[in-house]
């Protein structure tokens, strides 16, 4: 009997987190195959960025509701409505025979994504004993991050092979085989509310996230300086000040503000922010350095790449494990610690560093962002009541991504700040006449990478310290 429980709840967990790998897999498996989209489509190479963003902006401007919905009418039930959405969108942008439609889709396959990120972390709670909850959390976090990570190489092979539209139509037939067995695996949710959902407040929010997810990925491209852009940010910032004024006066709000009272499941959530900033800097900038400055092909650059989330694989669910025995603190301690240690070596790459350092490099950044991240999900889900995973596992994810935005943002805005001032003008792209510049912008964004995580480590230090006083 114990064993087939056993089965079961191993057997829920592998449909849930295929479900969110998939989410992940479609906001960067996509990247590679844009050029043959826009030729395709007949759009312009910046136009054809909508397809990347249009999708990304969907799921951070409405993961909350879902997350909250979650709470209201069952996880397992929005979970499931997130996987239909999700694998309907697919088919339909496998379809697509026109830029509009595809978009469209794209927004169809966000919502969907939307219900599946913000729901996985509390069905997995929930199923799981606590002994048990830091593995399941542990390898829940290796899908997400191997989903985000392995997303280039396995979309160029899949264009390589085949055609662009098999990006999305490969998710169909897993999507369908997912969602006959949430049907027939997870808990019925029979859960009814009353309350109403914070219409207000999510209006706000999407004002809140929308325009600052926009003005961060286009002031890459036209300046952070342009009167559009402070807009977008001005707009952002009073639509966040109104929405905070709103949350606290309402009984039933889409963020209930009072969770982060609790010191600790706020610390985390800042951590695990600042953890996706510092790596998502590394994950923009080592490409570059690879096929630009060192002339690797992409093939050698993707083998490079992937040791990354080859090690995180392994690393993840043994930290998770380590977890339930020995406490999450000073695993993410140690984890942020590895973490930052990695991003101070790499900064002393050059054109004529070899190739068995910079793998050593990324080995030890690799097992640190291992370390941290299973115990640091398994502490912001264990500080909250149980009637509040939906919200807790929304704000995680959501935090997620916009560590992703940020970080891509803060390494190509450093990167070419830092050229331009190093060569004399203002520049947007590499200059391979100019390694010198590159290299002095690179060593820029690893050092800033690696103060933000030394931060996180000083902040979960002293908390310990204060825990043990």
């Amino acid at each position: 009997m114990e064993e087939s429980k056993n089965i079961k709840k191993w057997t829920i967990f592998i449909v849930v987190v295929l479900a969110v790998f998939m989410s992940t897999l479609d906001g960067s498996i996509v990247n590679v195959a844009l050029p043959n989209m826009a030729k395709a489509l007949g759009v312009t190479t910046s136009k054809i960025q909508l397809v990347v963003t249009s999708y990304l902006i969907v799921i951070v401007g409405i993961i909350l509701v879902f997350g909250r919905l979650g709470d209201m009418f069952g996880k397992t039930k929005m979970f499931k409505i997130g996987m239909l959405f999700f694998t309907i969108g697919s088919l339909l942008c496998g379809i697509s025979r026109s830029f509009p439609v595809l978009i469209f889709s794209r927004v169809i396959q966000g919502i969907g994504a939307a219900g599946t990120m913000a729901n996985n972390q509390g069905i997995i709670t929930e199923i799981f004993p606590e002994n048990e909850r830091g593995k399941a959390l542990g390898l829940s976090g290796t899908a997400v991050a191997l989903g985000s990570l392995v997303g280039p190489g396995l979309g160029g092979i899949i264009v390589g092979a085949t055609s662009w539209e098999y990006i999305f139509l490969i998710n169909v037939p897993i999507g369908i085989i997912g969602l006959i067995c949430a049907f027939k695996l997870l808990p019925k949710s029979t859960k009814k509310s009353n309350e109403k959902i914070d219409i207000i407040g999510s209006i706000l929010f999407l004002f809140t996230m929308v325009p600052l997810f926009i003005s961060l990925n286009e002031g890459v491209n036209i300046g952070f300086t342009s009167p559009l852009i402070i807009c977008g940010f001005i707009i952002s910032v009073i639509a966040f000040i109104i929405f905070i004024l709103v949350e606290r006066k309402l009984e039933s709000p889409l963020l209930q503000l009072d969770m982060f009272k609790n010191k600790l499941f706020s610390l985390s959530i800042f951590c695990g922010f600042i953890s996706f900033v510092a790596i998502f800097c590394h994950n923009t900038i080592l490409p570059f350095y690879l096929q630009n400055l060192m002339s690797y092909s992409p093939q050698k650059s993707g083998m490079i790449l992937m040791v990354y989330p080859l090690i995180l694989l392994v690393v993840a669910p043994i930290s998770g494990s380590l977890s339930d025995k020995i406490g999450s603190e000073i695993l993410t301690l140690i984890g942020l610690i590895s973490t930052s240690l990695g991003l101070f070596l790499m900064s002393s790459l050059n054109e004529s560093s070899s190739i068995i350092n910079m793998i050593f490099f990324i080995v030890i950044m690799s097992i640190g962002m291992g370390l941290f991240q299973s115990p640091n999900n398994s502490l912001v889900m264990s500080t909250v009541a149980k009637n509040k995973l939906g919200v807790a596992g929304s704000i995680n994810a959501l935090i997620r991504n916009i560590g992703i935005i940020s970080g891509t943002a803060l390494s190509t805005t450093l990167l070419y700040t830092k050229m331009s001032s190093k060569i004399g003008y203002h520049v947007t792209t590499y200059i391979p006449e100019r390694t010198d510049a590159f290299i002095y912008g690179m060593r820029w964004v690893y050092i800033v990478a690696g103060i933000i995580c030394v931060i996180g480590a000083l902040l979960t230090f002293l908390r310990m310290v204060r825990k043990t006083k």
